[in-house]
């Protein structure tokens, strides 16, 4: 693998769920992207989500008779094309598939969710040689915003308060994000450190998601098998915070916002022709709108061609 490829492909591990609507990460538009697959210009592929979480909670967390298990998964289409060397696209058209179940009843939905284009800018790599050791650190800037694309239904909001407003597959709004992504590798061993701020809008039903940082390190180190191809496992902590949501411009939602801790690991498979990868998110701490929802732990696989 030549030197140009090495920084293109761990230049950016960029922020889990960029475009989450609730905290936890479920629910309508998450975007994590993990370590992207190697490719030199352009890649197309496909991505699967699977997670989980528990809503109406009691009072202090626990477990009632009108507890209900939520599913989220999605079949997602994405690629990114680097625009020469100081540019990079990245788009996301999710299909999105929900499902519920509690003692008194169930119900699934499922359709096109929010369509999202990210764009990076990079600032600067630099490289230094020393004791036959190569350092590479990188610093890439970027923002992104989310199309209204998906289906919100607004009987979900009306007909249940105690819950949070996730049960949907887009927000009805348009939001935007700004990132940073900031990558210091020596020889095969790295580290990627990121943040990213999601600003949220009203949609027309006067509902506006909380405002959400999210913030990750991973560490990953590539081994190079058989001349052909590459391995790369990697291991990381992700913390999300977010803001309470807003209805009517002017109330605070208290089943909303919180925070949440996860350990993350994961692995990436590259050859020439095609790239595979898997992740699995366990939440190792949380405070989920007001103790009234818990998040499950998540997983993530992709398959991507490079052309």
């Amino acid at each position: 693998m030549n030197f140009k490829k090495i920084i293109i492909t761990a230049l950016i591990v960029s922020p889990l769920s960029l475009f989450a609507c609730d905290i936890c990460g479920c629910g309508v538009g998450s975007y994590y992207i993990g370590i992207l697959p190697e490719y030199n210009k352009r890649f197309i592929g496909l991505r699967y989500q699977h997670k989980l979480l528990q809503t109406h909670l009691g009072p202090q967390g626990n477990v009632t008779p009108l507890t209900t298990d939520e599913t989220y998964q999605s079949a997602e289409l994405w690629g990114g094309w680097n625009l020469g060397k100081k540019f990079r696209v990245l788009a996301f058209v999710p299909y999105n598939f929900n499902e519920r179940t509690s003692q008194a009843s169930s119900g699934s939905k499922s359709g096109l969710g929010d369509i999202a284009l990210m764009g990076y800018y990079n600032l600067f790599t630099k490289s230094k040689s020393f004791d036959s050791k190569l350092l590479v650190h990188s610093l890439w800037l970027g923002a992104g915003v989310k199309a209204p694309t998906g289906k919100y239904e607004p009987s979900e909001r009306l007909a249940v308060t105690e819950t949070p407003n996730n049960f949907q597959l887009g927000t009805a709004s348009t939001d935007f994000t700004v990132n940073a992504a900031y990558d210091v590798r020596l020889n095969d061993l790295g580290v990627n450190l990121n943040a990213n701020y999601k600003i949220n809008t009203a949609n027309q039903y006067e509902y506006r998601y909380g405002n959400k940082l999210t913030t990750n390190a991973l560490m990953y180190y590539k081994f190079r098998l058989f001349h052909q191809l590459t391995f790369a496992p990697n291991v990381g902590i992700l913390y999300e915070t977010a803001d309470k949501d807003i209805e009517n411009n002017k109330y605070e939602v208290a089943v909303s916002g919180g925070h949440s801790a996860s350990l993350v690991t994961g692995f990436e498979l590259a050859m020439s022709k095609f790239s595979l990868g898997a992740n699995y998110q366990t939440i190792v701490s949380q405070e989920l709108a007001g103790k009234r929802a818990k998040a499950g732990n998540r997983l993530m696989v992709h398959f991507s061609v490079p052309f």
